[in-house]
C-alpha cells in the first residue's frame, strides 16, 4: 500500500482524496494546510493526520508519495522538498509559474531519484482519450491543424485573490486556459516552436490576465490556435477541434467525440461520462501508483509539463513584443 500526503488540502486537495479512495493500492495518510482547524476538519472527512505544516507531513514515515495542491507559487520549494525527502510527486499543474522554476523541480527529482508526475489532468479524461486512441490508430491520419478554447466564468466560488496575481497564479491562461493547450499540444503529438499571441484583461479588475488568443506552430509544420476567455458572465465552452489528413475530429465535454468525414459528423460511442473530472483524477491516481511501483512510465513528465509553462511564458512575450517567439526546448 502506498501512503499519501495531501499538501493544499483545499478543494481541489479534497477531489485528490475522493478519487483515491476508489483506486486500489494507494491510501490517504496524511493532509497538510496551514489553517489548523480546517486541516483537521479535512481529516476527519477524508482520513489521515492532519499537519499545518509541509515539512512535518514530509517527516512522516508513513507518507510515500505527496499530492501538492497548493497555490502556484508554492510549487517550487513544495517540490524541491518532497524530493529531498525521497517523497514521489504529483505535482498539480501548472508544474510552477516560471520555467527557471520548473527547471529547478526537474533538477531535485533527478538527483533524489523520485517519481515526479504532473496533473494535467485531461490526460486522463475520457473524452481526451477517446481522441487519442483514434489518432494512434491512424485511420483519419496524423492532425495538420487544431482549435482548442476553454471559455468559462472567471470569478467561480473557489476563485481566490492569488489566482489573479501574475506571480503567484498566472491568471485565467495559467489556471484554466492551460486545460485548453495542454489538450491541443498533446493531442498534435509535436513540440510547439512558435508562439504568437494576443492577451490581456478584459472582464476583471487583477493584474493577471483573464483572456488570451494564441497561435502556435509545431515542429513538423501543424499549425494550431488556443483560447483562453475568463468571463464576467456568459455559458462555458470547453471543446476542441482537430483537422487530420484523412477526416476532422471533435472533442466536446458536454457531446462526447465524433469523427468527421465525408460531410458527416459521427458520434463515437461511449465518449462521454458524467462527473467527467472525478473519475480522470482517479484515472491519474491508477497512473500514478503504476509509475511508483515501475509497471508503466509516468504518464505526464515533467519535461513535458515545463514545456506547456515554457509556452505560457512565451505568450505572454508574444503579445508584450507584438511578434512571434520562438519556443526554445530543453
Amino acid at each position: 500500500m502506498i501512503g499519501i500526503g495531501i499538501i493544499g488540502a483545499g478543494h481541489f486537495g479534497a477531489v485528490h482524496a475522493k478519487a483515491m479512495a476508489e483506486v486500489d493500492g494507494v491510501q490517504l495518510v496524511a493532509s497538510c494546510r496551514e489553517d489548523r482547524a480546517a486541516a483537521e476538519q479535512f481529516a476527519q472527512e477524508h482520513g489521515g493526520s492532519a499537519y499545518s505544516d509541509w515539512r512535518a507531513l514530509l517527516a512522516d514515515p508513513k507518507v510515500d508519495a505527496v499530492v501538492i495542491a497548493t497555490p502556484h507559487h508554492l510549487h517550487e520549494e513544495i517540490a524541491i522538498g518532497a524530493a529531498e525527502a525521497g517523497k514521489h510527486i504529483l505535482l498539480e499543474k501548472p508544474m510552477a509559474p516560471t520555467t527557471r522554476a520548473c527547471d529547478a523541480i526537474n533538477a531535485a527529482v533527478a538527483r533524489a531519484g523520485v517519481h515526479l508526475m504532473v496533473g494535467h489532468v485531461m490526460h486522463f479524461a475520457l473524452p481526451c482519450l477517446k481522441a487519442k486512441a483514434i489518432l494512434d490508430s491512424g485511420v483519419i491520419g496524423r492532425p495538420v491543424l487544431g482549435s482548442s478554447w476553454m471559455i468559462k466564468l472567471w470569478m467561480e466560488s473557489n476563485r481566490r485573490d492569488w489566482h489573479k496575481n501574475t506571480a503567484s497564479g498566472g491568471g485565467m491562461l495559467m489556471t484554466a486556459g492551460i486545460h485548453a493547450l495542454d489538450r491541443l499540444v498533446w493531442l498534435m503529438g509535436q513540440d510547439v516552436v512558435g508562439v504568437n499571441a494576443l492577451a490581456g484583461t478584459f472582464f476583471h479588475e487583477q493584474q493577471a490576465d483573464d483572456s488570451a488568443l494564441i497561435g502556435l506552430r509545431f515542429a513538423n509544420g501543424g499549425i494550431g490556435q488556443v483560447q483562453s476567455v475568463g468571463y464576467r458572465n456568459g455559458a462555458v465552452g470547453f471543446a476542441m477541434d482537430l483537422v487530420c489528413e484523412s477526416g476532422t475530429l471533435r472533442i466536446d465535454f458536454d457531446h462526447g467525440v465524433s469523427i468527421g468525414r465525408d460531410a458527416v459528423w459521427t458520434p463515437v460511442p461511449d465518449s462521454i461520462e458524467p462527473d467527467w473530472m472525478h473519475h480522470a483524477v482517479a484515472r491519474e491516481w491508477r497512473a500514478m501508483r503504476d509509475a511508483i511501483a515501475g509497471t508503466a512510465p509516468v504518464a505526464v513528465s515533467g519535461a513535458y509539463a515545463r514545456q506547456i509553462v515554457g509556452i505560457i511564458e512565451a505568450v505572454h512575450q508574444a503579445n508584450s513584443e507584438k511578434r512571434e517567439i520562438a519556443v526554445r526546448h530543453v
